[in-house]
């Protein structure tokens, strides 16, 4: 029933998807072809300036998407669809890739040995998935980026309190609906999603737009409730660092943040933080809001120190504080919270810092 539900809805999108877009503005149709670089190509596939890849294979030798190594494309071709795809895929416009970067990955894709058929999805289709689920990993493919649960979205949604509309522009005019999410953040504070990519200064978006003639708002509308019955993810971060040892031991800082938008991003409420110590270690001191002492794991199979904060408001922090009896060389902890209520995806991990950054401290 769910290979022929798939099957059927991919013939109805690309019937949809038959039905050509507004043409992205660019250079114009009958414009010289720029020269196409092999070694340029490799490098604008290779780092990420949009997320081809995920769909496409990280040689170009296919995946959820068509191969499009050993293809012999033309510049022509090739740009057309990447500007007014009309397939499963978003349009993406020159300020996502530039005409000379088509060109250059067309010509590293002409490089390359045709491929005996294509790799392995990056994102399977979960056993027993339910239909906004298929839709999204199988159908339309949003999964190969964003995950077989929608993690990206889902902590995008909580960051600025988003609903529907939200979620509709940010599928349809995701060009401009992601940079103006962007611009509400404080840019001193860390985030849970992904930040602009490509080389220095270009901040570009990774995700292009997609048409509603093409992704017919009924099936996003479904991939949509599908997420809410997921629940918004809190986006929630933590950090680790370490302090001078002393006479009574080493001491730790843990940083736990709601990442959201300042008065927008959703409240998370009824939040606990549990480090795991490390065996033989002792917590000779603690302080924070809501410390409630030292507690066997949830596996039953060391001790954690634990603390529960009632609630966290978008930008607003907590620092806890514990002094073991001994320095640790690693640490580990876990986040959970109790509302928003979430079916999936309900931990953060952090650790130590060493210094390079990013979420939960790593």
């Amino acid at each position: 029933m769910r290979t022929l539900l798939i099957a059927v809805l991919a013939v109805v999108l690309a019937a949809a998807y038959g039905v050509t877009g507004a043409v992205y503005a660019g250079a114009p149709q009958n414009a010289a072809a720029p020269t196409g670089n092999v070694e340029a190509g490799k490098g604008h596939w290779a780092l990420g300036n949009t997320s081809c890849r995920n769909c496409h294979g990280g040689d170009g030798e296919g995946a959820f998407g068509p191969p499009l190594a050993g293809r012999n494309l033309t510049y022509e071709r090739f740009r057309s669809y990447v500007r007014n795809p009309a397939g499963r895929m978003p349009g993406y416009a020159e300020s996502q890739l530039t005409d000379q970067e088509i060109a250059d990955m067309t010509a590293y894709f002409d490089s390359l040995p045709p491929v005996p058929k294509p790799g392995a999805w990056r994102i399977p289709l979960p056993a027993g998935a339910p239909r906004g689920q298929q839709l999204a990993i199988a159908v339309v493919g949003c999964g190969q980026c964003h995950g077989a649960t929608f993690e990206t979205p889902r902590h995008g949604m909580a960051e600025v309190n988003g609903e529907w509309e939200w979620f509709k522009r940010m599928v349809y005019q995701h060009t401009a609906a992601q940079p103006e999410q962007w611009g509400q953040f404080d840019p001193a504070m860390p985030r849970v999603t992904p930040s602009p990519a490509g080389p220095p200064g270009r901040n570009r978006v990774r995700m292009g737009n997609y048409s509603p003639a093409r992704l017919p708002e009924s099936l996003l509308k479904e991939m949509y409730d599908w997420a809410m019955d997921l629940g918004p993810l809190a986006p929630l971060t933590a950090r680790i660092t370490a302090g001078t040892a002393g006479g009574t031991g080493a001491t730790y800082e843990v940083t736990v943040l709601n990442a959201g938008v300042k008065n927008k991003g959703m409240t998370v409420e009824d939040i606990t933080v549990a480090v795991a110590l490390p065996p033989g270690s002792k917590v000779a001191d603690a302080t924070g809001t809501g410390y409630e002492g030292v507690r066997p794991d949830a596996e039953g199979t060391g001790n954690v120190a634990l603390w529960r904060i009632p609630r966290l408001a978008a930008t607003e922090s907590q620092t806890l504080k514990m002094t073991l009896s001994a320095p640790a060389s690693t640490l580990r902890g876990t986040i959970r919270w109790g509302r928003p209520a979430v079916k999936a995806d309900e931990d953060v991990t952090f650790q130590l810092a060493t210094g390079r950054g990013g979420r939960g401290g790593i």
